[in-house]
């Protein structure tokens, strides 16, 4: 459904919503005095350094600056824009999000290309069921009914029309076609279909809404398969395929094995392994590999064993070097010639494909196995060369456990002290910068930062002092934005901080609010000297901007006598110019 989301709605969302239920469901807190206590999921680290805040509805990393409320984990965490973080948080708490009309630009409303894509979707699964020829392809690659409907399975009609005509008289949808990638323009006018006589595999994110699609060719033909564009709703290198259908089918997944083709993932769960995905390219990249690792603790990479499949592989270690955690597990499974998932496992069964699984070879034996290749550890010049050719993978880790003992490995292979793998190349000395001038930007005054985060963090200040008008206008970085706060809380006097940091996100001044709503304000001892210090520091500011006001009307007036005399000035200017000589 289209619309715009109403703003009462989210922020009575964000108000209701529990921090820690929210990131407890997806990382294992545990209690530590009056906070909860993680290692951080959004980096690796040995000690925990990640808080959830019950009190103050926000999560904070001491270690990588990661900050929010519960919304804004979800974007973090699952990889969400706005608008999807707004409807999953609602689907935590059973809401239906709301909807009402007003002005929102095309481009940024979404809604639209997700209700194309389903509509493409259900046209191509009922295509599917009248095409004897699309079914007997299927049926002779072992898939089944259930398979089809769980996987949302559908064929593209052969023809340039097939969904251009059905569209073609409704200029909102064949747009939303388009900037899906669904519809192709042609160079002298008009639109032809992308997919034509393809077998369908519909792409859905973490949510279940279709994002993309993949085509498989019936017959011979170039390109074998063919993806949807890049487009505002399908990023594919942080997208995987099957991942939904995977965490639907188990409830708890234990592992997730990487494949190459939609074909192969379907194909599997035909045969029980229901734990499988398609990374959507050649190459797996280091978010989807984020992506599956947040989802499950092993992931296991299944590649052809030739050139090219290993080649796919080793670019996956490196990437999953870079975001593998202590406790995680990735291992690396080749398939003999000739083999690929989809007929290996109708070769062989669910059992020994299994097996094949248990044996995979472990992220560490690979590295080294693929290193040693280029290296003679024999002798010391190999060993040399093996801990120079290693050691900047490793360093491209974060400190774990697990890099320690990579490191020591790598010491006895080749003979180098771990000390010395671990040390950093000499810095390259840089000459001083000359600081950078700010051009009229004036400092911040003195307060400013306290009556923000005094205002963020308890929005019921608002009402202990009036915010003057001198402050809109000010070019004095963070003061309009003491403004705007005051001004939003004023027409939503029950919000809360999260809710009001939230108003925020789109705003170019959040980053400083993100960080001034953990800011703790020294001084603060009781509820009445929190009022005293907002209070004061309002004051303060006003009375400086005013102040300044007047010394940059005085300075503009006296230039201008001194430049053209007091004869100059007109009478309204003389008698201003009076008053600001005699006030001052």
């Amino acid at each position: 459904m289209g619309g715009l989301i109403p703003q009462s709605f989210i922020d009575d969302l964000v108000s209701r919503a529990d921090v820690v239920e929210i990131v407890n469901a997806r990382v294992p807190l545990k209690r530590k005095g009056k906070e909860y206590m993680a290692c951080c999921p959004f980096h690796n680290e040995k000690t925990p350094s990640f808080t959830v805040s019950e009190s103050k509805q926000f999560y904070h990393c001491f270690g990588c600056g990661a900050h929010g409320t519960a919304l804004g984990f979800l974007m973090e965490y699952e990889n969400l824009d706005f608008i999807d973080a707004v409807e999953e948080l609602a689907k935590e708490y059973n809401l239906e999000v709301p909807r009402e009309q007003g002005v929102q630009k095309a481009h940024d409303n979404k809604q639209p290309l997700f209700d194309i894509l389903e509509q493409a979707n259900k046209l191509y699964q009922q295509q599917l069921k009248q095409n004897e020829r699309a079914v007997a392809y299927l049926k002779q690659r072992g898939l089944t009914g259930e398979i089809a409907k769980r996987y949302q399975v559908g064929y593209a009609p052969d023809g340039w029309d097939f969904l251009a005509s059905r569209y073609s008289q409704n200029k909102m949808q064949t747009d939303a076609l388009i900037r899906t990638g669904m519809l192709v323009k042609k160079d002298n006018g008009g639109y032809y279909d992308r997919f034509r006589d393809r077998i369908m595999f519909a792409i859905t994110n973490r949510r279940g809404k279709v994002i993309g699609f993949g085509g498989r060719i019936l017959d011979k033909g170039e390109p074998k398969y063919l993806n949807s564009p890049e487009n505002a709703l399908f990023h594919k290198g942080l997208e995987v395929y099957g991942l939904y259908e995977a965490k639907r089918a188990t409830r708890d997944l234990t592992r997730i094995v990487v494949v190459e083709g939609y074909m192969d993932v379907v194909a599997l769960a035909q045969f029980g392994i229901s734990y499988a995905v398609a990374s959507l390219g050649t190459a797996t990249t280091k978010e989807q590999i984020q992506l599956i690792l947040r989802t499950t603790p092993e992931i296991i990479f299944c590649y052809d064993g030739d050139t090219a499949g290993r080649k796919a592989a080793w670019r996956a270690l490196e990437n999953t070097l870079e975001v593998i955690r202590d406790g995680q597990h990735a291992r690396f499974l080749f398939l003999p010639d000739g083999e690929d998932p989809d007929t290996l496992v109708r070769k062989e069964g669910k059992q020994a494909f299994e097996q094949l699984l248990a044996d995979a070879t472990s992220l560490s034996d690979f590295m080294f196995e693929h290193l040693m290749q280029q290296c003679d550890t024999r002798i010391p010049e190999g060993q040399a060369k093996l801990a120079e050719i290693t050691k900047p993978l490793l360093a491209r880790m974060p400190d774990s456990m697990f890099k320690d003992l990579l490191l020591e490995k790598l010491s006895s292979i080749s003979h180098v002290a771990t000390a010395r793998l671990q040390s950093a190349p000499p810095a390259v000395q840089q000459p001083p910068s000359k600081p950078v001038q700010s051009g009229n930007t004036r400092p911040a005054p003195k307060g400013l930062r306290n009556a923000i985060a005094l205002l963020l963090q308890h929005p019921e200040l608002a009402v202990e002092t009036e915010i003057d008008q001198v402050m809109k206008d000010s070019d004095i970085a963070g003061i309009p934005l003491l403004y705007e706060l005051h001004r939003t809380i004023s027409s939503s006097p029950d919000i809360s901080s999260a809710a009001l940091l939230e108003r925020f996100r789109q705003h170019d001044g959040f980053t400083a609010l993100n960080r001034l709503h953990t800011y703790e304000v020294p001084g603060i001892t009781d509820i009445d000297t929190r009022k005293s210090l907002y209070v004061d520091s309002v004051k303060h500011l006003t009375a400086y901007l005013l102040d300044s006001a007047r010394s940059d009307r005085l300075s503009e007036l006296e230039q201008k006598v001194s430049t053209s005399g007091l004869a100059s000035l007109s009478d309204a200017e003389k008698q201003e110019y009076n008053k600001l000589i005699t006030s001052g």
